[in-house]
């Protein structure tokens, strides 16, 4: 595997989901691969678990790290072509990529949507870039449509405690004051239908998500309803994607928040959510606190995820 932005880049998911679970056994198993190799994780957009859970897996198979926060620790960079340089950016990406890439073997790069304008954010531009001109193996710890990493731990963590082989999973928007990108639904829903569950995704009318990540899902608009017999609930908010409202917040109606009251109407379900959470705007205290909550060990297999994609890439030098 060259570079990894998406389930496609995996192929067999199911192979790579028991190959996670091979790896979580003996996370040292594999450190010749990256001995004397170099990461370097290039962030655009502030991280926690991508941050630690990355930098532990790449050490897990002996290689070495350097982490580059592009807002703090370097120029800020020009990302447009044809632009006169003459504002507060004095280097250009497309010097800084190439040259980035003398540093290393292996580059991970976390850049968010901006709601700016849609058609760059959907184009992938940066990480594009980062494939284009970098000379070395790309995988996204986030961009600006997808989030396959997180989608990856999700979907290891999900086979890990189902109880069935083909659970009912429920994507739930939730609200939230601040417009978010639709990286972690888009990537959630295309993975839950490529791994074989059945995939219900429930939200306001208005928060429709790109039908390229949601194609073999079914729609509910009633939040209730699509909680009923769900055995993974996942909560998480988007702002609305559709023209001409892309970017936007449509509503912070709280009865969409996720409580005890609708996860009765699963059958016991597990919640799951990506973190950082808003308690008691996406979900309540009691439901994140229970013991069918899995944020914790959802978030801990981000470590396994990360690693199964950077021994693969390894592989491939």
């Amino acid at each position: 595997m060259r570079n990894f932005t998406s389930v496609h880049d995996l192929g067999d998911l199911k192979g790579a989901i028991k190959e996670a679970l091979e790896v979580k056994k003996d996370r040292f198993a594999y450190q010749h691969l990256g001995k004397n190799r170099t990461l370097l994780m290039i962030f655009f957009n502030s991280s926690l678990r991508t941050r630690l859970s990355t930098q532990k897996a790449a050490t897990n198979l002996g290689m070495n790290v350097i982490v580059l926060d592009v807002n703090q620790g370097a120029w800020k960079l020009e990302t447009e072509r044809g632009v006169i340089m003459d504002s507060d950016k004095p280097e250009h990406l497309l010097e800084a990529i190439p040259v980035m890439g003398c540093y290393c073997d292996v580059i991970g790069v976390r850049a968010f949507a901006t709601f700016e304008n849609k058609e760059d954010d959907y184009s992938e531009k940066i990480v594009n870039q980062f494939i284009k001109y970098s000379g070395r193996p790309v995988f996204s710890m986030e961009a600006a449509t997808g989030h396959p990493l997180q989608a990856f731990a999700d979907m290891i963590t999900i086979e890990e405690h189902k109880t069935k082989e083909r659970p009912k999973v429920v994507l739930t928007w939730a609200p939230h004051p601040r417009a978010l990108p639709q990286a972690v639904p888009n990537s959630f829903a295309q993975w839950a239908v490529a791994a074989g569950y059945e995939v219900v995704i429930t939200h306001p009318e208005g928060y429709e998500l790109n039908k390229e990540f949601t194609d073999g899902a079914t729609i509910e608009y009633d939040q209730k309803k699509a909680f009923e017999g769900a055995d993974f609930i996942y909560a998480k908010n988007w702002a609305a994607y559709e023209d001409p409202n892309y970017g936007k917040i449509l509503s912070t109606d709280r009865a969409w928040t996720v409580d005890s009251e609708k996860m009765a109407l699963t059958d016991n379900a597990f919640f799951m959510h990506c973190l950082p959470v808003r308690r008691n705007m996406i979900v309540t205290d009691d439901v994140i606190e229970s013991d069918r909550s899995l944020v914790i060990p959802e978030a801990a297999n981000r470590e396994i995820s990360a690693e199964v994609v950077l021994k693969r890439i390894l592989e491939s030098l």
